[in-house]
């Protein structure tokens, strides 16, 4: 470590994942990414907007050269095979073997997309996630899945594969324009939803600290982080491979996910999945699973974090179903939600965290939140 690094403001352990949150990722945070790929040659992967702004310096520091940096071009459409391919193609030619580590620099669409190629690069090499948005940070980052985009559905083709290692730097979170910032409220959002009331005050009584228009409170930052990790976490720590409760973290996500892919991903993956929590809070009321006040919750809570509760662009409620229908966590045909009963209480918790839900239900749920 660097004689003038300080350590993280919290570090833990997941699935061989050393998590470190609040390193700074030019002093502590690089320090230990030089120590976690010693011995190994860095392939940098990022994006073409987060490439100049922090992987750019970031490769400096660790003496990275121009040929072993990689970028891809920003966005969630682009977060798919072609890229993929283009990925491992260049650190093929590059010859980049066995001996390798990839170092994902930027948000969920990096850290997704350079995960699968790492996983999948000569049947699997290490990677180490540096989050530079809130939601990757607090969500994509962490738990070990990785995967691309297809035409029929969001992440249909991945693998779990955990990184060796994660730095979160608030810092970073200053140079993130407000409407991703809010976006990955919306994780945070649906963390405390899933856990208890006390959670969901916190998160809301910090709204204003993190939607400052000058940049989030760092301290309240890091305290979001490192709490919505430590959720996540403990979650993924029970369930790793999805079988049980980590279902639980796809509250949201079924409309959520149907909601970006009608949009041809035009809508960030945060504000659709505020949308989909309140539609799915809505399903929940209808099948006697909810309390009747579930979806005014979620409604009001999203709108305090500044997210959006209807689309921003115009969409059916059958072009909405028809997309939940490729979704991956669809069983038999049939479509599964996670689907809260309340603030901190899951539906179907001795059942697998999944309820089946006809289509009717959804057509209605969906039609009632885009009106209202």
């Amino acid at each position: 470590m660097s004689e003038q690094a300080t350590p993280p403001s919290a570090e833990l352990s997941l699935h061989g994942a050393r998590i470190l949150i609040g390193a700074s990722l030019d002093m502590a945070g690089m320090d230990a990414i030089r120590s976690a790929a010693k011995g190994a040659r860095i392939a940098i992967v990022s994006d073409t907007n987060v490439g100049p702004l922090h992987a750019t310096p970031l490769a400096g520091r660790l003496g990275v050269p121009e040929s072993d940096r990689f970028q891809i071009p920003a966005g969630e459409v682009n977060k798919n095979r072609i890229e993929w391919t283009r990925l491992t193609n260049g650190m093929l030619n590059a010859g980049f073997g066995r001996d390798s580590v990839v170092v994902a620099v930027g948000g969920g669409v990096v850290g997704d997309l350079a995960g699968f190629a790492a996983a999948t690069y000569m049947r699997g090499i290490p990677v180490i996630q540096v989050p530079t948005s809130l939601l990757a940070m607090i969500d994509a980052a962490i738990g070990g899945k990785t995967g691309v985009d297809t035409p029929a559905g969001k992440n249909l083709v991945g693998a779990f594969h955990h990184p060796t290692l994660v730095v979160a730097d608030p810092a970073v979170l200053k140079t993130l324009p407000p409407r991703e910032l809010r976006s990955g409220l919306a994780e945070a959002l649906k963390h405390a939803i899933i856990t208890s009331q006390a959670e969901l005050d916190w998160l809301l009584a910090n709204a204003k600290a993190m939607l400052h228009a000058e940049g989030p409170d760092q301290t309240v930052a890091g305290a979001l982080i490192e709490r919505n990790v430590r959720i996540k976490a403990a979650v993924v720590a029970r369930d790793e491979k999805e079988s049980g409760v980590r279902k639980s973290l796809n509250f949201g996500h079924t409309i959520g996910h149907a909601i970006e892919a009608a949009s041809d991903y035009a809508m960030l993956h945060g504000e659709s999945i505020a949308i989909g929590m309140r539609v799915e809070a809505m399903i929940a009321e209808a099948l006697g699973l909810a309390a009747p006040t579930l979806a005014e919750q979620v409604t009001v809570a999203a709108s305090a974090l500044e997210l959006l509760v209807q689309p921003s662009l115009p969409m059916t409620a059958d072009a909405v179903l028809a997309a939940t229908r490729t979704d991956k966590k669809a069983r038999g045909g049939a479509v599964e939600y996670a689907l809260a009963a309340g603030v901190g209480t899951m539906a179907a918790a001795d059942a697998g965290y999944g309820t089946r839900v006809s289509d009717d239900v959804v057509r209605a749920a969906v039609v009632r939140a885009f009106s209202a």
